[in-house]
Protein backbone atom coordinates (compact mmCIF):
# COMPACT_ATOMS: atom_id res chain seq x y z
CA UNK A 1 0.00 0.00 0.00
CA UNK A 2 3.26 1.95 0.52
CA UNK A 3 4.59 3.24 -3.11
CA UNK A 4 8.47 2.52 -3.20
CA UNK A 5 9.62 5.41 -3.56
CA UNK A 6 7.52 7.48 -1.55
CA UNK A 7 10.10 8.13 2.11
CA UNK A 8 8.56 7.19 5.42
CA UNK A 9 10.51 9.03 8.42
CA UNK A 10 11.02 5.75 10.76
CA UNK A 11 9.51 7.91 13.38
CA UNK A 12 6.06 8.47 11.60
CA UNK A 13 3.22 6.38 12.35
CA UNK A 14 1.09 4.81 10.03
CA UNK A 15 -2.35 3.12 10.29
CA UNK A 16 -3.92 -0.23 9.39
CA UNK A 17 -4.87 -0.22 5.51
CA UNK A 18 -3.19 2.50 4.60
CA UNK A 19 -2.22 3.76 1.06
CA UNK A 20 0.71 6.43 0.14
CA UNK A 21 1.78 7.21 -3.22
CA UNK A 22 4.59 8.10 -5.19
CA UNK A 23 6.76 10.44 -4.35
CA UNK A 24 5.22 11.67 -0.91
CA UNK A 25 7.02 12.07 2.49
CA UNK A 26 6.43 11.70 5.46
CA UNK A 27 7.97 13.22 8.26
CA UNK A 28 8.58 12.26 11.80
CA UNK A 29 6.28 13.23 14.69
CA UNK A 30 3.54 12.45 11.81
CA UNK A 31 0.35 10.28 12.47
CA UNK A 32 -1.44 8.65 10.39
CA UNK A 33 -5.21 7.01 11.28
CA UNK A 34 -6.55 3.89 9.52
CA UNK A 35 -7.62 3.85 5.97
CA UNK A 36 -6.61 6.46 5.04
CA UNK A 37 -5.64 7.43 1.63
CA UNK A 38 -2.42 9.81 0.69
CA UNK A 39 -1.84 10.74 -2.91
CA UNK A 40 1.17 11.17 -5.03
CA UNK A 41 4.11 14.10 -4.17
CA UNK A 42 2.11 14.98 -0.53
CA UNK A 43 4.66 16.26 2.03
CA UNK A 44 3.25 15.46 5.35
CA UNK A 45 5.32 17.47 8.44
CA UNK A 46 5.10 16.94 12.39
CA UNK A 47 3.90 16.79 14.52
CA UNK A 48 0.80 16.18 12.71
CA UNK A 49 -1.88 14.29 13.84
CA UNK A 50 -4.54 12.75 10.96
CA UNK A 51 -7.41 10.64 12.06
CA UNK A 52 -9.12 7.40 9.98
CA UNK A 53 -10.24 7.70 6.88
CA UNK A 54 -8.91 10.66 5.45
CA UNK A 55 -8.74 11.05 1.67
CA UNK A 56 -5.41 13.23 1.07
CA UNK A 57 -5.10 14.66 -2.64
CA UNK A 58 -1.45 15.22 -4.96
CA UNK A 59 0.89 17.94 -4.33
CA UNK A 60 -1.09 18.82 -0.54
CA UNK A 61 1.53 20.38 2.13
CA UNK A 62 0.17 19.57 5.37
CA UNK A 63 2.19 20.45 8.48
CA UNK A 64 4.25 23.03 7.15
CA UNK A 65 5.81 25.70 9.22
CA UNK A 66 3.52 28.57 10.15
CA UNK A 67 3.75 31.63 7.66
CA UNK A 68 4.40 34.00 10.66
CA UNK A 69 7.48 35.79 11.02
CA UNK A 70 7.53 35.47 14.75
CA UNK A 71 7.57 31.75 14.45
CA UNK A 72 10.89 30.50 15.91
CA UNK A 73 10.62 26.68 15.64
CA UNK A 74 8.71 26.19 18.84
CA UNK A 75 6.85 22.75 19.43
CA UNK A 76 3.29 23.44 17.43
CA UNK A 77 1.16 20.79 15.79
CA UNK A 78 -1.60 20.18 13.51
CA UNK A 79 -4.55 17.93 13.68
CA UNK A 80 -7.21 16.77 11.90
CA UNK A 81 -10.20 14.19 12.07
CA UNK A 82 -11.99 12.05 10.45
CA UNK A 83 -13.57 11.65 6.93
CA UNK A 84 -12.23 14.63 5.41
CA UNK A 85 -11.21 14.91 1.88
CA UNK A 86 -8.29 17.37 0.93
CA UNK A 87 -7.67 17.60 -2.76
CA UNK A 88 -4.71 19.05 -4.73
CA UNK A 89 -2.64 21.75 -3.71
CA UNK A 90 -3.73 22.48 -0.52
CA UNK A 91 -1.89 23.78 2.22
CA UNK A 92 -2.49 23.17 6.01
CA UNK A 93 -0.13 24.63 8.55
CA UNK A 94 0.71 23.91 11.90
CA UNK A 95 0.73 26.45 15.04
CA UNK A 96 2.17 28.94 16.69
CA UNK A 97 3.41 28.94 20.28
CA UNK A 98 2.17 32.05 21.38
CA UNK A 99 -0.95 31.19 18.83
CA UNK A 100 -2.39 28.17 20.73
CA UNK A 101 0.12 26.05 19.55
CA UNK A 102 -2.42 24.31 17.18
CA UNK A 103 -4.20 24.37 14.06
CA UNK A 104 -7.30 22.28 14.41
CA UNK A 105 -9.52 20.57 11.70
CA UNK A 106 -12.71 18.32 12.63
CA UNK A 107 -14.80 15.84 10.83
CA UNK A 108 -16.34 15.00 7.31
CA UNK A 109 -14.82 18.22 5.64
CA UNK A 110 -14.50 18.70 2.14
CA UNK A 111 -11.68 21.14 1.07
CA UNK A 112 -11.41 21.87 -2.62
CA UNK A 113 -8.24 22.38 -4.56
CA UNK A 114 -5.90 25.16 -3.54
CA UNK A 115 -7.45 26.17 -0.26
CA UNK A 116 -4.96 27.72 2.39
CA UNK A 117 -5.83 27.04 6.45
CA UNK A 118 -3.21 29.54 8.22
CA UNK A 119 -1.45 28.74 11.78
CA UNK A 120 -3.42 28.29 14.81
CA UNK A 121 -7.13 28.00 12.83
CA UNK A 122 -9.88 25.83 14.15
CA UNK A 123 -12.33 24.65 12.23
CA UNK A 124 -15.66 22.55 13.39
CA UNK A 125 -17.24 19.29 11.05
CA UNK A 126 -18.99 19.08 7.84
CA UNK A 127 -17.62 22.06 6.40
CA UNK A 128 -17.39 23.07 2.35
CA UNK A 129 -14.56 24.77 1.47
CA UNK A 130 -14.59 25.51 -2.43
CA UNK A 131 -11.50 26.28 -4.42
CA UNK A 132 -9.06 29.06 -3.38
CA UNK A 133 -10.60 29.76 -0.24
CA UNK A 134 -8.07 30.86 2.02
CA UNK A 135 -8.35 31.45 6.19
CA UNK A 136 -5.46 33.81 7.56
CA UNK A 137 -3.67 33.02 11.34
CA UNK A 138 -6.30 32.59 13.91
CA UNK A 139 -9.58 32.10 11.93
CA UNK A 140 -12.16 30.41 13.72
CA UNK A 141 -14.91 28.25 11.52
CA UNK A 142 -17.79 26.57 13.20
CA UNK A 143 -20.08 23.14 11.77
CA UNK A 144 -21.71 23.26 8.27
CA UNK A 145 -20.08 26.47 6.89
CA UNK A 146 -19.76 26.86 3.09
CA UNK A 147 -16.56 29.46 1.50
CA UNK A 148 -17.16 30.01 -1.98
CA UNK A 149 -14.43 29.50 -4.19
CA UNK A 150 -11.78 32.85 -4.17
CA UNK A 151 -13.67 34.06 -0.16
CA UNK A 152 -10.41 35.39 1.60
CA UNK A 153 -10.78 35.35 5.42
CA UNK A 154 -8.94 38.22 7.43
CA UNK A 155 -6.89 36.70 10.61
CA UNK A 156 -9.13 36.36 13.99
CA UNK A 157 -12.20 36.56 12.13
CA UNK A 158 -14.69 34.00 13.57
CA UNK A 159 -17.62 32.61 11.16
CA UNK A 160 -20.91 31.12 12.68
CA UNK A 161 -22.07 27.70 12.04
CA UNK A 162 -24.55 27.25 8.81
CA UNK A 163 -22.96 30.45 7.41
CA UNK A 164 -22.55 30.76 3.70
CA UNK A 165 -19.72 32.73 1.71
CA UNK A 166 -20.67 33.61 -1.52
CA UNK A 167 -17.66 33.56 -4.53
CA UNK A 168 -14.75 36.03 -3.77
CA UNK A 169 -16.17 37.13 -0.37
CA UNK A 170 -13.59 39.42 1.52
CA UNK A 171 -13.91 39.03 5.62
CA UNK A 172 -12.37 40.93 8.11
CA UNK A 173 -15.10 40.70 10.72
CA UNK A 174 -17.26 38.15 12.47
CA UNK A 175 -19.99 36.66 10.04
CA UNK A 176 -23.02 35.39 12.39
CA UNK A 177 -24.53 32.22 12.11
CA UNK A 178 -26.61 30.96 9.60
CA UNK A 179 -26.42 34.34 7.44
CA UNK A 180 -25.10 34.81 3.86
CA UNK A 181 -22.47 37.48 3.14
CA UNK A 182 -21.18 38.63 -0.06
CA UNK A 183 -18.94 41.37 -1.52
CA UNK A 184 -15.75 42.87 -1.16
CA UNK A 185 -15.98 43.92 2.17
CA UNK A 186 -18.59 41.41 2.48
CA UNK A 187 -21.87 42.43 4.12
CA UNK A 188 -24.87 40.93 4.81
CA UNK A 189 -27.31 39.47 2.18
CA UNK A 190 -29.60 37.24 3.88
CA UNK A 191 -29.80 33.33 5.83
CA UNK A 192 -28.93 30.67 4.56
CA UNK A 193 -32.49 29.66 4.29
CA UNK A 194 -31.90 26.75 1.38
CA UNK A 195 -28.80 24.97 3.89
CA UNK A 196 -30.74 25.12 6.68
CA UNK A 197 -33.87 23.02 4.66
CA UNK A 198 -31.32 20.69 3.25
CA UNK A 199 -30.42 19.95 6.95
CA UNK A 200 -33.44 19.40 8.32
CA UNK A 201 -34.68 22.56 10.63
CA UNK A 202 -38.05 23.17 10.95
CA UNK A 203 -40.05 25.86 9.12
CA UNK A 204 -40.41 27.54 12.38
CA UNK A 205 -36.55 27.09 13.32
CA UNK A 206 -36.27 29.26 10.26
CA UNK A 207 -38.67 31.64 10.70
CA UNK A 208 -37.13 32.36 14.15
CA UNK A 209 -33.45 32.86 12.67
CA UNK A 210 -35.24 35.09 10.49
CA UNK A 211 -37.03 37.33 12.92
CA UNK A 212 -33.24 37.48 14.55
CA UNK A 213 -31.82 38.73 11.54
CA UNK A 214 -34.52 41.12 10.88
CA UNK A 215 -33.86 41.90 14.12
CA UNK A 216 -29.67 42.02 13.83
CA UNK A 217 -29.70 43.63 10.32
CA UNK A 218 -33.08 45.21 9.06
CA UNK A 219 -34.59 47.01 12.81
CA UNK A 220 -32.01 50.15 12.59
CA UNK A 221 -31.34 49.27 16.64
CA UNK A 222 -27.89 49.99 17.88
CA UNK A 223 -25.95 46.51 17.89
CA UNK A 224 -26.19 46.43 21.76
CA UNK A 225 -29.82 46.86 21.60
CA UNK A 226 -30.74 43.76 19.20
CA UNK A 227 -28.00 41.62 20.97
CA UNK A 228 -30.14 42.07 24.27
CA UNK A 229 -33.47 41.62 21.93
CA UNK A 230 -31.95 37.93 20.24
CA UNK A 231 -30.63 37.37 23.70
CA UNK A 232 -34.02 37.46 25.27
CA UNK A 233 -35.70 35.61 22.32
CA UNK A 234 -32.81 32.63 22.68
CA UNK A 235 -34.07 31.82 25.96
CA UNK A 236 -36.43 29.35 24.53
CA UNK A 237 -34.97 28.41 20.89
CA UNK A 238 -32.02 26.54 20.13
CA UNK A 239 -30.99 27.85 17.21
CA UNK A 240 -31.00 31.48 17.97
CA UNK A 241 -29.02 30.35 21.43
CA UNK A 242 -26.13 29.55 19.01
CA UNK A 243 -26.42 33.11 17.78
CA UNK A 244 -26.78 34.79 21.20
CA UNK A 245 -23.61 33.14 22.26
CA UNK A 246 -21.76 33.63 18.91
CA UNK A 247 -22.43 37.68 19.39
CA UNK A 248 -21.29 37.32 23.11
CA UNK A 249 -18.30 36.28 21.92
CA UNK A 250 -17.46 37.99 18.66
CA UNK A 251 -13.98 40.18 19.24
CA UNK A 252 -13.52 41.55 16.14
CA UNK A 253 -17.73 42.88 15.65
CA UNK A 254 -19.94 41.46 13.29
CA UNK A 255 -20.11 42.01 9.71
CA UNK A 256 -22.79 45.09 9.54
Amino acid sequence: MIHPSALIDPQAKIGANVSIGAFSIVGAGVEIGDDCEIGPHVVIEGPTRIGPRNRIFQFCSIGADPQDKKFKGEEARLEIGADNTIREFVTLNRGTGDGGGVTRIGDRNWIMAYVHMAHDCIVGNDCIFANASSLAGHVRVDDFVILGGFSLVHQFCQIGAHAFTAMGSVINRDVPPYTVVAGSYAEPKGINSEGLKRRGFSSESIMSIKRAYRTLYLSGMPLAEARAEIAKAAAATDELRILSQFIDRSERSLIR
